[in-house]
């Protein structure tokens, strides 16, 4: 009878193929299942200090992109916009204060944030649903010539 690979590679204390192969696969699965789970930690997020809003004034488009009842979000600003009558407009940090994900959508549900389910109020960005510790921080907003404009002396008369 003859000694087989793995015995004999054991014997004279080398490692075999086979050994090399399994240990890259379970490091790999291991790597993999840490940065899966340091997406849902405490903490964890796509900044580390969670954006508020804009620092300048940014124009978002016409103002009758928004509608009554609803709202829109704005991805490249990270705002959103919501009109809760016809008369008032507000806008919002659209980062989740969660995990720092930007809210997707404005539904019948709310400001919804689709990372861990955080929903919030589209009248003052207070939460209403969902594991998000605190509201979205409210951002100057104001119509100025049809158009929407957000952020430092948006709120301001001019």
């Amino acid at each position: 009878m003859t000694t087989s690979e793995p015995a004999r590679a054991a014997a004279e204390g080398t490692t075999t193929r086979r050994q090399v192969l399994r240990s890259t696969v379970v490091a790999g699965a291991v790597g993999a299942g840490a940065w899966a789970l340091a997406g849902c930690a405490e903490g964890a997020g796509g900044s580390a200090t969670p954006q508020t809003g804009p620092t300048a004034p940014v124009e978002l488009g016409p103002e009758s992109e928004v509608p009554v009842g609803g709202g829109k979000v704005y991805p490249d600003a990270a705002v959103v916009v919501t009109r809760p009558s016809e008369q008032e407009l507000k806008a919002f940090s659209a980062v989740c204060p969660h995990q720092a994900c930007l809210v997707s959508e404005v539904g019948e549900g709310g400001i919804l944030c689709r990372c861990h389910g955080s929903r919030f109020d589209v009248s003052d960005g207070s939460v209403v649903g969902g594991p998000s510790p605190s509201p979205l921080p409210a951002v100057p907003v104001r119509v100025q010539e049809g158009r929407l404009v957000v952020g430092p002396e948006a709120g301001a008369d001019g």
